[in-house]
């Protein structure tokens, strides 16, 4: 662990530490932030700057034990603060030994060994029993050496005493000065060197520690701390005049004559999608922010309108992002990779369909040689305008060839002309749009559970119309998350008459059966489980979203990052 005096965050005119703040609106540091600067100085920058804090299963678990032990034995817990000291928490347990008062901390885990064999406390555990046991005796009137500290570990059964002196004063004062001069600071500081301790790190997918190291090492072997996939669900709901309400911590769905469609627990939901004329209460609302769920609204015909995110947060985050976006070089450099990974995968989709002898045809052979011709124009480009040309050249090339993706003898109502959109001139670009809009949406979702600014991107050119980083975004997943699904379910003839109506002048349009079916594909195709070529582990292409977004933020601090680098290994 290196010192906590010694850092590249900004000191007094004298060099020294600036000390804490003695200003009354000064915010007094919780105990439980001394334990995490003490474990990881990027935990306490996460959880007390950005305010990003995540209960996982581990802290569950921490929080039963607490529960357990309130029930057992004569332990007093209750909270103290102190403007002296700058600090507050609340205490697992506090008893009087042999005519001293002594503070006793719970953990779930192990102690450590020290040099000798001997049993002792982690160094974050023991700066927190020593914050707790110097808050007690300001709050007793007593001198530091009348006051003891404990550190109980529950799984090798071991009570750790910890001594109370003038050393214990002076490691608290370091760790303090520390978390001050952190919070101080405007930069991220980098992960913590004991990568073992990432392991049980609940923010370690905020954080995304392993991609980190991977992206400065190459060679480093990657852990995958970022779920594979999402244990909540997104509802959708489309059928005209439903409507949303609360019961208690379910949200409740009834159609027009007010009968229940469905009932879930909100424990259970990610996300809430509303399709046209559908109403929602205020009350369903607010149990949805409250509990972090967002709810987007799209039109009749797939368009997305707006949608919901609880809570301001993201300040730094959006700071970070915006002192990025005044940089030409690492915009071009952003949405440069971006093409490249969107052309490739095009070209992978082409190449997928002439490794078929059968269904090889001239014009599929003509698109892949264009684009093949057009990726190291791409890679070599320096201009941003060139860029977009560069885009639709292999775009036009793309979807010239797309009709030929379509078995030959799967119905002309379902065998596109092209790419129409703006309206949909056919059946197929219905059905694409609508699902491109649904993939607009999860990237609007990403973007801002990350906390990113989604008006502001690097590549796509602000418009009333859509946000630009979630169409940035997007480019990635349109031909594995859209277009390769799209194209299957059409060659199993999963399509009728019944799925999309010609609307004269305004186009084609999926029907309610129709967009059903397009949210069953997509949502089916998001669950469906890919192994990341850099990164090396597998995770849902539902998470995929999120952690490309959360690779882009990472942009933004000035690191090296992994974002759209899923096709250079």
């Amino acid at each position: 662990m290196p010192d906590p005096d010694e850092s590249n965050v900004p000191a007094n005119d004298a060099g020294a530490a600036t000390p804490p703040s003695t200003a009354e609106d000064s915010p007094l540091t919780r105990v439980m932030a001394l334990h995490a600067v003490a474990y990881c100085e990027r935990l306490f920058y996460l959880e007390e700057v950005e305010e990003i804090r995540l209960a996982d299963d581990r802290v569950f678990a921490g929080r039963l034990l607490h529960e357990e032990l309130s029930t057992d034995g004569p332990l007093v817990a209750f909270t103290l603060e102190s403007e002296s000291l700058g600090i507050r928490g609340r205490f697992d347990a506090v008893k009087r030994v042999d005519g001293c008062w002594c503070v006793v901390e719970h953990k779930r885990g192990r102690s450590c060994k020290g040099a000798d064999g001997c049993h002792q406390a982690w160094d974050s555990d023991r700066v927190q029993a020593i914050a707790y046991a110097l808050l007690l005796a300001e709050h007793v009137r007593c001198s530091i050496e009348e006051v003891r500290a404990q550190v109980r570990y529950h799984a090798n059964h071991r009570t750790v005493d910890i001594d109370i002196d003038e050393a214990a004063q002076v490691e608290f004062d370091r760790w303090r000065t520390r978390a001050h001069l952190l919070r101080n600071a405007a930069v991220r500081p980098p992960p913590t060197e004991a990568a073992n301790r990432c392991l049980a790190c609940s923010l370690a997918p905020i954080c995304l520690p392993e991609e980190e190291r991977l992206a400065k090492n190459p060679a480093w072997d990657t852990v995958r701390l970022f779920p594979a996939d999402s244990d909540r669900i997104t509802v959708h709901v489309v059928e005209h005049g439903s409507r949303v309400s609360r019961a208690g911590d379910r949200l409740v769905i009834t159609d027009v004559a007010q009968r229940k469609i469905a009932d879930y627990p909100v424990e259970q939901i990610l996300q809430v999608v509303l399709h046209g004329s559908v109403q929602v209460t205020s009350q369903a609302i607010a149990l949805c922010a409250m509990k972090d769920i967002q709810v987007h609204w799209l039109s009749g015909g797939g368009r997305y309108i707006s949608g919901t995110v609880a809570g301001a947060g993201g300040v730094q985050r959006r700071i970070r992002q915006y002192e990025a976006m005044i940089q030409p070089a690492l915009r071009l450099n952003l949405a440069r990779r971006l093409i490249m990974t969107k052309v490739r995968d095009q070209l992978r989709h082409l190449l997928r369909v002439v490794r078929q002898e059968h269904r090889k045809t001239e014009r599929l052979e003509q698109s892949i040689t264009t684009i093949r011709a057009i990726l190291p124009r791409i890679e070599s480009c320096t201009q941003p305008d060139q860029l977009f040309g560069f885009e639709g050249e292999a775009a036009a090339s793309y979807w010239a060839a797309f009709p030929d993706l379509i078995l030959s003898d799967i119905p002309d109502l379902w065998r596109p002309k092209g790419r129409t959109r703006r309206p949909p001139r056919d059946a197929v670009n219905a059905v694409l749009s609508f699902c491109y809009q649904l993939l607009y949406r999860d990237c609007v979702a990403a973007i801002l559970a990350v906390g990113l600014e989604p008006s502001l991107g690097f590549h796509h050119r602000p418009r009333s119309q859509a946000y630009p980083l979630a169409e940035d975004v997007m480019e990635l997943f349109r031909v594995p998350l859209v277009d390769l699904p799209v194209i299957a379910s059409l060659n199993r003839r999963q399509w009728t008459t019944d799925h999309a109506q010609d609307c004269g002048p305004g186009g084609w349009l999926l029907t309610d059966l129709g967009r059903k079916q397009a949210i069953d594909i997509y949502e089916r195709r998001k669950t469906e489980s890919w192994k990341h070529p850099v990164t090396g582990y597998s995770l849902s292409y539902a998470r995929l979203i999120e952690l490309e977004v959360r690779l882009l933020e990472k942009e933004y601090t000035g690191q090296a990052g992994l974002f759209a680098r899923r096709n250079l290994r």
